[in-house]
């Protein structure tokens, strides 16, 4: 997991009608992950994906490495904000 920036519009408390939408979803370290939005805590300001792949940096990155997309999909990642 890591903090990250979701592309779900609204607030947090009014996303729950996008709980099983596909998302995608950007980390503090650039990487974009897609997959199924899972759960939304509030309290614990994170946000759970289901059936995760990570497509890497993309070229987001100045001034630091590029990440390759992985071909591994994960059961589940959990970003907290």
């Amino acid at each position: 997991g890591g903090k990250g920036r979701a592309c779900v519009s609204g607030t947090m408390t009014t996303a729950t009608p996008y709980i099983g939408s596909r998302i995608s979803l950007i980390s503090q370290s650039d990487i974009r992950y897609e997959g199924k939005l899972y759960t939304i805590d509030t309290k614990e300001s994170s946000i759970a994906l289901q059936n995760v792949k990570s497509f890497g940096t993309e070229g987001r990155r100045v001034g630091g490495p590029d990440i390759a997309p992985s071909d591994e999909v994960y059961d589940f990642i959990v970003f907290r904000g």
